[in-house]
């Protein structure tokens, strides 16, 4: 019927439009019936129904989108915030922290105790009677014995270190091993141990700051007998060497330390103040008041100290130290302090690193632990290194690769107990020097540390 109105060629492009029509109508009616069933208002739905549906369940699908773009937000944001506090409270990088940030001394507003530059310094108040307060307290109190067998004396190891930590970074591990060495020779001895990180007075810092701590604990634990004072720069290597405490029976002041450079001398290093004993009584409380007056820093210790390299032989010009003042006092007044005071040669109660550590493996081939002198001393200090501070007055490289030598020279007769040993005296590694056994209690003590006969104590039955 079109072919009359127009060509041939024009009515069959209007048929397939026409059929094309049919096609898009039939889909969008399918498309609504599909929206009706699954989004739309329901079987009873109007179109206004639908519409309203639909537009709430586009908008239902774009909220849930939304979160994801929260978080993302949040994430960008708080990594933002993370790089900013980074910056004004620091990293997570310990290495990296400065920390001197928070060590600080803040002024609390109390001011501290002043004394009176015109009155000569004293650790504390005049005490003339201890003997007689002490044996009173041990009295009353007869379960904390100031002897805890025959002849072994109830004793406190005291030593410490700076508040603060070392001016350089490997400092503070060498003293946590020096610690780590007392507490196992002290838990082997039956002695307890003090560790102090406090100054208790200002002005008695450096050599000086052990006098005001040592008066404080003798005055605060009249059950303990004797004081043991040791430098952190000091280790023991024989672990198994006892203190012969009957020897001292007689003497209240034991140095490590000779009677001839002392009293004929005067050598300032004729005696050490790194490791001494020191028995608690009145003599002793005398001897500190005696001995503090040089310590006060400021002008007191430098005058003091021209005194003492005026006095003391071969002794170089620096502000006076405790161990110059100790030689000048026994020096002067012999006759006051000599007969209570025990200059110790026999044994190593100190002994200096720097002619003993070359030596230990002669020592260990050739000797054996228990011995304490130069064939296996006590104690090794190591004078002059100071691996805490900045600078010493030996090579850090030397000083560093000894004090391990030392530490491992008295640990291994703490391994040696259970089996175990340092690969060498320069190793932290360690390795088996026995098998294991199923009869463990069989296994010969070679030191015979396990149960020392002087750690036991015995317990009386009721």
């Amino acid at each position: 019927m079109l072919d009359r109105f127009i060509s041939a060629r024009r009515a069959r492009q209007f048929q397939r439009l026409l059929r094309n029509g049919k096609l898009t109508l039939l889909c969008l009616f399918l498309t609504v019936i599909v929206l009706r069933g699954n989004l739309g208002a329901g079987k009873f739905g109007t179109p206004e129904k639908d519409l309203d549906e639909i537009r709430e369940t586009f908008s239902y699908i774009r909220r849930r989108s939304e979160p994801r773009r929260v978080l993302e937000e949040a994430e960008t944001v708080q990594k933002s915030s993370s790089a900013s506090d980074s910056t004004e409270n620091g990293s997570n990088n310990y290495a990296e922290f400065d920390i001197r940030k928070i060590l600080k001394d803040e002024d609390d507003g109390v001011e501290e105790f002043k004394r009176d530059p015109s009155q000569p310094y004293s650790l504390g108040p005049k005490i003339s009677d201890w003997d007689q307060q002490r044996g009173e307290w041990l009295k009353k109190n007869p379960n904390f014995p100031n002897f805890i067998a025959p002849n072994k004396p109830r004793v406190l190891l005291v030593t410490g270190s700076s508040p603060k930590p070392c001016e350089n970074p490997v400092g503070d591990h060498y003293l946590l091993k020096s610690i780590k060495n007392k507490i196992d020779y002290c838990r082997l001895h039956g002695i307890e141990i003090f560790y102090n990180m406090a100054l208790l007075d200002a002005e008695m810092a450096g050599f000086w700051a052990k006098l005001p701590l040592i008066r404080k604990l003798l005055l605060s634990h009249p059950e303990v007998e004797f004081l043991w004072w040791m430098d952190s720069d000091a280790m023991f290597t024989d672990m198994v060497f006892e203190v012969p405490w009957e020897r001292y029976k007689d003497h209240n002041f034991v140095m490590h330390g000779w009677n001839e450079m002392v009293y004929d001398q005067k050598n300032w290093i004729g005696l050490n103040t790194g490791s001494f004993l020191l028995r608690n009584c009145q003599w002793s409380l005398d001897i500190l008041d005696t001995w503090a007056p040089m310590g006060p820093k400021g002008k007191i210790r430098e005058e003091a100290g021209k005194l003492l390299t005026r006095e003391l032989k071969d002794r170089p010009v620096f502000e006076a130290d405790d161990q110059s003042a100790m030689v000048y006092i026994l020096a002067t007044q012999k006759d006051k302090w000599g007969d209570k005071v025990y200059l110790e040669n026999a044994y190593y109660l100190h002994g200096y690193w720097g002619i003993l550590v070359d030596r230990y493996e002669e020592m260990i081939e050739n000797y054996h632990p228990g011995l304490g002198d130069h064939r296996w001393p006590l104690v090794t200090h190591f004078v002059g290194c100071k691996p805490c501070g900045k600078f010493g007055d030996y090579p850090v490289e030397r000083c560093l690769k000894q004090m391990d030598r030392a530490f491992n020279m008295g640990d291994n007769q703490i391994l040696q107990m259970y089996g175990f040993t340092h690969k060498a005296l320069a190793s932290r590694r360690v390795k088996r020097t026995r098998n294991e056994t199923s009869n463990p209690l069989e296994v010969r003590d070679e030191h015979g540390l396990l149960h020392p006969a002087f750690k036991a104590v015995k317990v009386s039955s009721s």
